[in-house]
């Protein structure tokens, strides 16, 4: 290899062109003018050309570049130009008709030419990429690889620094750049481990022609309709040699390590996407990580390099910090375990272990039974949080041994202690090993031959040719160093036993790991149930995404699920949901559990009570007397009848049939934008296009919607906006009395549920519910959402109005997840349904629903939970307000307590709705364990409707992950 050349090459700074003369040379030679733009290169220059003829990128690069290279581009360019998967920039020719100029510019020799500029943008600002984006990168890589394969020109026979078959030498070269000892300690210990595991690989790596810069800086990518984002093209074919193939995958993935919050494991769908294809040889998997490695020590090299020789590059000065973060997660990891995930990622398996010879590690406990302890999500052992105790699954571990002799977990079961609340960090739920209880003095032996020594980690560790068995709780009978052979004791047991096994007699594997790395993390470590003899590997649960398509091939597809790919959740506790393996998310949804799930008063109330009775409220027992005397002391004076039904859909389909009873009419006022239920009733006055795109379109002529009062972004605004709302309403009421028509009533919620919470204008419910009753109809406050304490500041949200509605109807929190439902009204009211014969409801009123809504009612006041939505709800609104002066993305915060919106806009005077960020900032909070929904009319409004058991420490995780999405960019 030329070294010499190599050396020169990764030493040149970039040509001194300044933009007149850019302009001079494009007026001379292209016959453009236009406007100029500096666009970022580490050793070429790069000018956007703004002309009346177009867009172009006008490139120069320094004289000491062969023209051949140049040319063997531009012939890349040309036959890329025929494949339709790739999109490339076209080179524009010279008024001579030569693509290539080489000209003197103030005396420096540089070449010139003029390309296509593709619209878009680079990522490389963005701070996170979705697993989607990464698998775009890859597959790119894999499709410009294939469209390469038959390509081949003199030029690409180059010496190039960025080549990884140069990357040891370069290194070496540029290793004094770096003055820090222990930043060149490490590029150096980390280059020489890469190389050594590349050596034996780089005779069997297939090599052709690749772009090898396929990076965040050099795709173009746009966002489409939906803020998806779209690849445009790729640019800069500077680097196009040939050379192994599997460097250009190798590249693309070290680009995108400083964009996946540190996790190397982020590349993987890149890896993917590329294997899909472009299918890759085994040795070229084998040989990525090593090159990835090499890449991220070459890069931070260079870039030092480039800063010392050029100061004045502030691209390169800016790219450092990536790079530096590049090196850093590249050497996070054991080069063994990115190995692994990479093989394991593609369906590809690490060497088969023949384990049929090994010797029973506790030969004395062979066929004895052990109590195998579920410490699974589902565990039976698992209640009321117990789980959140130290030492919860050591001490279940010990009863089991107290009771049965024998005890042990299961390898690989994801374990509900080690799940972490409020946090973005995915938790190590995955055990790698086994912990066993057996007799003290239990002997050990050797099931392989080896040598046995203790570990940094303090365990016991025997070391064979093909696995290391690492034991804790065992006294050595042995010296370190000592040699054994297969069936020699060894140790005996002295304390809780710990068993794993690796792979790697050098790697510090721990005891737990994430679930996204526990495949990789698997194949390292796997199960030592051969060694002891134990069936006791956990058995394999059912994957959301198989659960998924069971649910759509029998449930109504009209029955929507959250998320396009949802999680598997089956347990929770609090504020917070549990999926399988062992993640908890923030729910900031669920306005039904206002007490949180798994409250043992609720589990106890509710068993207590079906071990008794459950029927319907047509016997006589005192739990359904008892639990309407308490909703009406909760309610205004002159309250005095209670229907008891099963869900809001049914509380808003019997009120109205009250209204049509007591009214003698059959025409409803509702207000534009609500939501009140799915009966045919409730649906008739239920106005949302969020929930029916066809609602405004599809009333039955008795309903007549009356303008939404939406004070911030409806026809009038402000907080003294309720006169001209009320002419909507005066006009309705005007057309009803042309037409002859009986008004029955009006039917609006308190506090605006489905636009995130917001306030009507002051005096607009006292307007309205006048004009109704002097019309003979009666004033409906749907309170299901809204009601029942959790605006925290009034416990009906009516009250906030100072007005008492004629009847009132709730459901969700009453039950907190119960089936369970009420309509609260005037015996007069009550009485006039007596005409149309009895209502009855088969589930509203049973002994298990109303023992459940005293229980509820009981821990609300024990527990201060209207308090809490009070007191932690001013908290909440107070930091989500704080947002409004951070990010342009939050235009307001509605509601109060519990029952918050934050509404998103892209225009601040025209308030156009963010629609597409508000979903895509869903997604990412799911991501970062919050599960939140969109909501309103233009689903640009989160709805925060959370347990009212949500502490301020879930509040403020809330906040700073919401504050963190919108400034990564959405």
């Amino acid at each position: 290899m030329p070294l010499a050349t190599l050396i020169h090459r990764a030493s040149l700074p970039s040509p001194q062109v300044s933009a007149e003369q850019a302009l001079e040379l494009l007026e001379e030679h292209y016959g453009l003018s236009g406007r100029l733009q500096a666009l970022g290169s580490q050793q070429d220059l790069n000018y956007r050309v703004d002309s009346e003829q177009g867009r172009f990128v006008l490139k120069i690069c320094r004289g000491d570049y062969s023209v051949l290279e140049l040319q063997a581009q531009h012939a890349g360019l040309k036959h890329l130009g025929e494949h339709p998967d790739v999109h490339v920039p076209r080179v524009i020719p010279a008024k001579s008709g030569t693509d290539l100029l080489t000209l003197d510019v103030g005396g420096q020799t540089v070449h010139a030419r003029l390309l296509d500029y593709i619209e878009g943008q680079p990522l490389t600002s963005l701070e996170y990429f979705t697993p989607e984006v990464v698998a775009g990168f890859g597959h790119l890589c894999g499709e410009m690889d294939l469209a390469l394969a038959d390509f081949d020109h003199p030029g690409l026979v180059r010496t190039l620094q960025w080549d990884a078959r140069h990357a040891h030498a370069l290194i070496a070269h540029l290793l004094p750049v770096i003055k820090d000892e222990n930043q060149r300690r490490l590029i150096v210990e980390a280059s020489g481990q890469a190389e050594r595991h590349l050596l034996p690989l780089e005779s069997k790596l297939p090599v052709q022609a690749i772009h090898m810069d396929i990076t965040d800086d050099n795709v173009v990518w746009q966002r489409d309709k939906l803020r998806h984002w779209q690849l445009q093209g790729v640019i800069d074919f500077g680097d196009l040699v040939r050379t192994w193939r599997i460097t250009d995958l190798s590249v693309t993935c070290a680009a995108l390590l400083h964009h996946g919050e540190g996790d190397p494991f982020c590349i993987l769908p890149a890896i993917k996407a590329y294997h899909a294809v472009n299918p890759l040889q085994r040795e070229e998997l084998l040989a990525l990580w090593p090159l990835i490695v090499a890449r991220a020590a070459v890069l931070v090299l260079s870039g030092e390099q480039q800063v010392s020789v050029d100061p004045g590059n502030t691209y390169s000065r800016d790219n450092l910090v990536h790079e530096w973060e590049i090196f850093r997660v590249a050497t996070s990891v054991p080069l063994a375990l990115m190995e692994a995930a990479i093989l394991t990622s593609v369906g590809e398996q690490l060497s088969v272990i023949g384990s049929e010879g090994f010797a029973p590690l506790l030969p004395y406990l062979v066929g004895r039974e052990f109590a195998l302890i579920d410490l699974g999500v589902l565990s039976p052992h698992f209640e009321a949080g117990n789980w959140e105790q130290p030492g919860i699954d050591q001490r279940l571990l010990d009863e089991a041994a107290a009771a049965h002799g024998l005890a042990a977990s299961r390898y690989g079961q994801y374990r509900l202690s080690h799940t972490r609340p409020d946090s973005a960090i995915e938790p190590d739920t995955f055990p790698l090993h086994v912990e066993l209880r057996v007799p003290h003095g239990t002997t050990v032996e050797a099931p392989f031959a080896g040598v046995v020594h203790h570990s940094a980690s303090g365990a016991l560790q025997l070391d064979g040719p093909q696995l290391s068995v690492r034991l804790w709780g065992v006294t050595p009978s042995l010296h370190s160093g000592a040699a054994l052979v297969k069936g020699q004791v060894f140790g005996a047991v002295s304390g809780p036993l710990i068993v794993q096994l690796c792979r790697d007699a050098s790697l510090d594997a721990p005891l737990f790991c994430t679930p996204s790395r526990a495949a990789a993390w698997q194949a390292l470590c796997p199960s030592p149930a051969a060694l002891l003899g134990l069936a006791c590997d956990a058995e394999a649960e059912l994957d959301g995404s198989t659960l998924l398509a069971r649910r759509d091939a029998s449930f109504a597809r009209t029955q929507k699920h959250y998320y396009v790919d949802p999680p598997r959740i089956e347990r929770g506790w609090r504020n917070h949901l549990i999926d399988m393996q062992g993640r908890s998310y923030l729910d900031m949804l669920n306005n039904v559990a206002v007490l949180g799930h798994g409250h043992p008063r609720m589990a106890a109330v509710a068993s207590r009570q079906w071990s008794l009775l459950n029927t319907n409220s047509r016997f006589n027992y005192a739990a359904v007397a008892e639990f309407s005397e308490r909703l009406l002391k909760l309610s205004p004076d002159g309250m005095d009848r209670v229907f008891l039904v099963n869900s809001g859909s049914e509380a808003n389909d019997l009120a109205i049939r009250l209204a049509w009873a007591y009214s003698g009419g059959r025409d409803m006022l509702s207000v534009l934008e609500a939501y009140h239920g799915w009966t045919v009733g409730a649906d008739s006055v239920s106005t949302s296009i969020a929930d029916n795109p066809k609602a405004l379109s599809s009333r039955p002529d008795w309903v007549h919607p009356v303008t939404a009062p939406n004070t911030y972004r409806g026809e009038f605004r402000g907080p003294d906006s309720a006169p001209d709302y009320v002419r909507s309403v005066e006009h309705n009421l005007a057309k009803i009395a042309e037409q002859n028509r009986q008004l029955a009533g009006f039917i609006c919620e308190p506090v605006y549920g489905n636009a995130g919470g917001i306030s009507l204008p002051a005096g607009y419910l006292k307007q309205v519910y006048a004009m109704v009753r002097e019309r003979g109809g009666v004033c409906i406050a749907d309170e299901v959402q809204v009601g029942y304490g959790r605006m925290g500041d009034f416990f009906w949200g009516f009250e906030q109005q100072d007005v008492v509605p004629d009847i009132i109807t709730m459901a969700k929190g009453m039950g907190n997840g119960q089936p369970l439902g009420a309509v609260i009204t005037r015996r007069d009211i009550a009485e006039a349904l007596e005409s149309e014969g009895y209502f009855f409801s088969s589930a509203g009123g049973s002994p298990v629903s109303c023992q459940v809504g005293m229980a509820v009612l009981d821990v609300m006041e024990e527990e201060k939970l209207w308090e809490n939505a009070q007191i932690v709800g001013s908290h909440f609104k107070a930091r989500l307000e704080s947002l409004i002066d951070i990010h342009p993305l939050v235009g307001a915060v509605h509601g109060s307590g519990f029952y918050l919106g934050v509404e998103l806009i892209r225009n601040r005077e025209t308030l156009e709705p963010a629609t597409e960020e508000t979903t895509a900032l869903c997604n990412r909070l799911r991501e970062l364990g919050i599960f939140m929904q969109p909501t309103g009319d233009y689903l640009n409004i989160l709805k925060i409707k959370p347990p009212m058991v949500t502490s301020r420490q879930s509040v403020d995780f809330f906040v700073d992950m919401l504050s963190k999405v919108l400034a990564e960019g959405l």
